[in-house]
């Protein structure tokens, strides 16, 4: 019983070291697209910076849910917050999912020409390495701890290297052939991603338990 009881704390701290990585990659993250997306005109950029900060926001309710049982939380007061956290962040998903639609299409039908910046390619190469690796790790501490939360936000981590390849994609084709649709086009494909996470969010543990949250 001692044995099982310190692996479980061994794994509720190393799920806290996870997500304070996290925290500090979405900080960082979300600074620089978002300073990306406003001097470049980037709707693309923009949006995975905002979506940066909404991720942020749930690594934090992730750290809060991983130490309640620390501050020997009840799983039912636990399983509230959850649920509570999820809502918020679902909706705000698909608040951000509209606005990047609208600005996305005011973009095309006033032709505003997005700059060209070398700097978010690299920081979606960067995302695109970095988020599969906390992921993968994510999800392993929430197969050792049985947490449908960090399943969850594990799945998230992968939506943003989803999200990343498709920013890259839209700023590469801006960069070296000066397609300036590429970017409201490629604003427009990390929709389908925000609103499939942020469902995901909205739905909680019953979307978890489906293929969807495979990291692997």
């Amino acid at each position: 019983m001692a044995s099982q009881v310190e692996a479980r704390v061994y794994d509720l701290r190393r799920g806290l070291l996870i997500e304070g990585v996290t925290i500090v990659w979405m900080v960082l993250e979300a600074a620089v697209a978002i300073s990306i997306g406003i001097s470049a005109r980037s709707g693309a950029a923009l949006a995975f910076g905002i979506d940066s900060l909404i991720e942020l926001g749930s690594a934090a309710v992730l750290v809060w849910r991983l130490r309640a049982e620390f501050g020997q939380q009840t799983p039912a007061r636990i399983e509230i917050v959850e649920r509570t956290a999820g809502r918020i962040v679902g909706g705000a998903l698909f608040v951000l999912a509209a606005y990047v639609v609208l600005q996305s299409l005011a973009s095309v039908i006033l032709h505003v020409e997005p700059g060209r910046s070398h700097l978010g390619i690299g920081l979606a190469l960067a995302a695109l390495i970095v988020m599969p690796i906390l992921a993968r790790a994510k999800r392993s501490v929430a197969e050792a701890i049985h947490s449908p939360a960090l399943k969850g936000d594990a799945a998230c981590s992968i939506t943003c290297a989803y999200m990343a390849a498709t920013l890259l994609g839209g700023l590469a084709l801006n960069a070296a052939f000066g397609w300036w649709w590429a970017d409201p086009l490629a604003a427009l494909g990390i929709v389908y991603f925000l609103v499939r996470e942020g469902y995901e969010a909205w739905a909680g543990d019953d979307c978890c338990n489906d293929d969807r949250c495979e990291t692997s």
